[in-house]
Parts: C-alpha cells; sequence; structure tokens
C-alpha cells in the first residue's frame, strides 16, 4: 500500500535518505527544508505528486502557509515525520551565544510544534495517521558540550509523549532515535570520528520499512531505529 508522508528537514541527511528511499519504494513525499538550492534539486529529481518547499519550520506562519497547501493539494499525510533539527557548536553551556541557543531551540522544540500544529488537526479529523518526532539518544541522556541540543530533544521526548495521550483513538505519535549516524551534525559534535558510524542511506534503509510498519498500537512508544 502507498503512503503519503510529510518530511520536515528534507534536503540533507536523515531526511534527504528517507526521501529517496521512500520515493523509490512508491511513495509520495512532501518535504520542507532551508536551502533553496536542495529544495529546488529535490523538486527536479522528483516530480509530482511529490511536492519540495522552501520552509523554515520555526516560521509558524510559513509552516502554516506550507501545510494548507499540501493539505489542499494531497491531503492529510499518512506519516508526519519531524526531522528537523539543529545543534550548537560545542561549548559549555555558559559560552553559548544567547542567538545560537535560541536557534536551536525554536526549530529543534518550537518548529515541531509548528509542524503539529498545522498538520495534525486534518489527520486527527481524518482518524488515522501517525507521526514520528525525531529524537536522540541525547533526548534521553546527556553529555557535555551540547546542553542546548540536549535540552531541546528531552522537550521533544516530553511533548510527544503528551501529545500521544491527546490524539484520537486510531493515530500515533512515537519519539525516535535513530542512533548514531554520521550525517553533518553528529560531525559536529564529533568531528571526523562520526565516519565510524553508518550514514544516511544505510540508516534509511533499515529505517523506512520499520517507520512504515507504525500503527495506533505503536502510540506513545519511545523507538529507538538504529542501522544495522
Amino acid at each position: 500500500m502507498t503512503r503519503f508522508v510529510v518530511i520536515t528537514g528534507a534536503t540533507r541527511g536523515l531526511g534527504r535518505a528517507m526521501t529517496h528511499g521512500l520515493i523509490e519504494r512508491g511513495h509520495t513525499v512532501a518535504g520542507c527544508g532551508r536551502s533553496a538550492v536542495a529544495v529546488d534539486e529535490l523538486g527536479a529529481r522528483y516530480t509530482a505528486p511529490n511536492r519540495f518547499n522552501l520552509v523554515n519550520v520555526a516560521d509558524d506562519a510559513a509552516v502554516a502557509r506550507w501545510a494548507a497547501q499540501i493539505i489542499d493539494t494531497l491531503g492529510p499525510p499518512d506519516l508526519l515525520l519531524n526531522n528537523a533539527a539543529i545543534i550548537n557548536q560545542n561549548a559549555p553551556l555558559w559560552e553559548v551565544p544567547l542567538a545560537e541557543f535560541d536557534r536551536v531551540i525554536d526549530i529543534n522544540i518550537k518548529g515541531v510544534a509548528n509542524v503539529l500544529r498545522h498538520f495534525v488537526p486534518a489527520m486527527a479529523a481524518r482518524g488515522k495517521g501517525v507521526v514520528v518526532n525525531f529524537s536522540s539518544g541525547w533526548g534521553r541522556s546527556t553529555s557535555p558540550h551540547v546542553a542546548p541540543y540536549c535540552a531541546s530533544k528531552w522537550a521533544v521526548e516530553g511533548m510527544t509523549r503528551a501529545l500521544a495521550q491527546e490524539l484520537p483513538e486510531g493515530m500515533a505519535a512515537i519519539s525516535l532515535d535513530p542512533g548514531l549516524i554520521d550525517t553533518f551534525m553528529l560531525r559536529t559534535a564529533f568531528d571526523n570520528d562520526a565516519g565510524s558510524y553508518p550514514n544516511p542511506e544505510r540508516w534509511a534503509q533499515t529505517a523506512i520499512p520499520q517507520l512504515l510498519a507504525l500503527n495506533s498500537q505503536d502510540n506513545g512508544a519511545p523507538l529507538t531505529l538504529a542501522a544495522v
């Protein structure tokens, strides 16, 4: 059965790998990202019914416009993947500049809430659909020098569990720790040591079938999907 999937942060890392993997399997993807060049590249490679838009999830008005266009054209998503996130530059918490701290919170927490605010009502009205909010091992544990990122992902865990209690029967909200993946964000924290971990494409090969298999029985479950 083909699915309609919405992915934030679709232009790089895990989002891009999931976009490619899902479309190659015959599913429809609507994605967004903050890079106009990358959005245009995806749009040229994957034509209608797939859609890609330039959207910063921290901008609630932009998310509202995007969601309205997507729902009007393609309907509510079967699977909503809240993947967009950034990480702070390694530093003790007291040395993280205010503007950088705010960007992490605005994208990683408020961005997730903005997307939920504008997509979930249509999914709930239909009475089905799965929401996956991407968390991290640092949403369930901590490390030095990434305190803002840890704070944001702990917030995602709490927000997701509360959302799971609010959704109507037939839906599910799940927090997902994808494990350690060699992405731009991990290289920000681990530098070249990130190269010892699986790349996004390998992770997506493992994760996509499991993401598509999620259903209402998984509601509220904190999930870990590491590459094998």
